[in-house]
């Protein structure tokens, strides 16, 4: 029914409108004044409390986060919400409207008034949205289960983004700092991957993936199990402890006690994943397109793989998204991404000036002479163009 107005301005009868195809609950009739009074300052009240909060959280994407496309949802619910608020229209809205007569004018808590940061700030705004948006969802309901319905969808998409805020500031947190993300196979033996993985620690390294596709399960487990000890051996004498990923197997990073599982697009979904490896751990999703990044974001990934940025050794592609994807991302998403792909040394310039700032490698380090040196230099690099974009 859109541009038709569920209510006409005749005084508060809620006279109805004719509509072609109109659904039957349009066609109330005999309700009493108070109650078509009350509806509509319930109706009223929740809808400037919605909007008012969407425009909250709108701001804290917008200018904490610099996420263009979280930003963009908290845009675009607000314009929904304005255009179906609008089929009862503003000006009955506003003549039942009695702010001096309101009794919850006055009641606070003081529990309302104390908000640690910009993020609690956000949060409970959202939550307070999703409590108005319930609020019109029911209270429309004598009105008419469409307009209910539009409520309640955007309610639930209220949910997914008030998550993927959260998960963006937790990511954004988590791997703070973390610009080189280090990919190895299992080694030729675990002494020869004790070893390197020592060296690459030594070096500076904060972010491994264990990716071994010729291991049997029982040899990736035990590699997985040498990796997180000699993580765990280096964390015990710093302060920013590294993190360790598995490659496509929540059940085995579970078993080897990683800090997360890294899968692509054909592998388990998020929420998969998610059910099998619990809320502690990351979960990074290789992307290949925008459209691909954006629905990571909203299925609740912690980080992306963008890529491949030029060919490789490792996988066979037929396309390469290269450069323009990644200045795509940066440009509209604030989750951590990680460029991937082919990226050596010498092309790390271009890569940054896509705007992303963290790079994933394998290639670079295992082809190096000294793989260890490789990676001090990468990160020196790394760092260099972090002071220089501050």
């Amino acid at each position: 029914m859109p541009g038709v107005s569920i209510l006409s301005t005749d005084g508060f009868k809620m006279t109805q409108l004719p509509s072609p195809g109109s659904p039957p609950d349009m066609q109330h009739a005999n309700r009493s004044p108070l109650g078509d009074i009350a509806l509509l300052r319930i109706l009223d009240a929740n809808g400037n409390r919605a909007a008012e909060g969407l425009r909250v959280v709108e701001d804290f994407s917008r200018f904490a986060l610099n996420d263009k496309y979280l930003a963009s949802l908290c845009k675009q619910l607000r314009h929904e919400l304005t255009q179906s608020l609008n089929l009862v229209p503003v000006e009955i809205r506003l003549t039942a409207r009695d702010t001096l007569g309101d009794v919850g004018a006055t009641i606070t808590e003081t529990a309302e008034q104390y908000r640690k940061d910009a993020w609690h700030v956000a949060t409970a705004s959202a939550a307070r949205v999703q409590q108005a948006l319930r609020c019109l969802e029911e209270y429309s309901k004598p009105l008419s289960v469409e307009l209910a319905t539009r409520f309640e969808s955007m309610r639930y998409r209220m949910y997914v983004l008030q998550r993927s805020l959260g998960i963006t500031v937790s990511s954004v947190n988590r791997l703070h700092g973390i610009q080189l993300y280090v990919l190895l196979d299992g080694q030729s033996s675990e002494a020869a991957l004790q070893e390197r993985m020592a060296s690459l620690l030594q070096a500076g390294v904060q972010l491994f993936q264990l990716r071994d596709k010729t291991l049997d399960d029982r040899q990736l487990l035990q590699r997985a199990r040498v990796m997180r000890e000699t993580i765990d051996a280096d964390n015990r004498e710093k302060d920013c402890p590294a993190l360790m990923i598995m490659n496509d197997r929540p059940d085995l990073a579970v078993l080897a006690s990683a800090d997360g599982v890294h899968v692509g697009q054909d592998e388990l979904r998020v929420a998969d994943v998610r059910a099998v490896v619990g809320p502690q751990r990351l979960i990074g999703v290789s992307t290949h397109s925008m459209e691909q990044a954006q629905q990571a974001v909203l299925d609740g990934a912690d980080y992306l793989g963008c890529g491949p940025t030029f060919p490789t050794a490792t996988k066979e592609f037929t396309s390469y998204p290269g450069l323009d994807f990644l200045a795509e991302v940066s440009q509209a998403i604030s989750l951590p991404a990680f460029a991937i792909g082919g990226i050596h040394r010498q092309q790390l310039p271009a890569v940054l000036k896509t705007g992303v700032s963290r790079i994933a490698v394998s290639g670079a380090i295992d082809q190096a002479d000294c793989p260890s040196d490789e990676a001090a230099e990468l990160l020196h690099l790394l760092a260099d163009s972090a002071k220089q974009t501050e």
